[in-house]
């Protein structure tokens, strides 16, 4: 077991490490353009933005969820009495 831990386990963590410094460093001999990082798309400023249903009208209509679940996300009533069992 100290031979793993002396020898091996220190190999491998160097093994890893040039592993990634080759391919990390791959992009020097890449095409010039495709070293070059993602172009930036311009954002329309004018575009339209979609008209969104408030959260209101889609408070009960979030799915067909088992009783435990939808007190989970719809949280509790507010009608129900502090004692009342669920």
């Amino acid at each position: 077991m100290a031979i793993f831990r002396q020898y091996i386990a220190p190999l491998i963590a160097v093994l890893i490490f040039l592993v990634s410094l080759i391919a990390v460093s791959a992009r020097i001999f890449l095409p010039q353009d495709m070293a070059a990082p993602a172009p930036i798309e311009v954002l329309d400023q004018n575009a339209e933005i979609p008209v969104q249903t408030p959260v209101a009208e889609l408070e009960d209509e979030v799915a067909d969820l088992p009783l435990t679940l939808e007190t989970l996300i719809k949280g509790l009533p507010t009608d129900l009495e502090v004692n009342t069992p669920l």
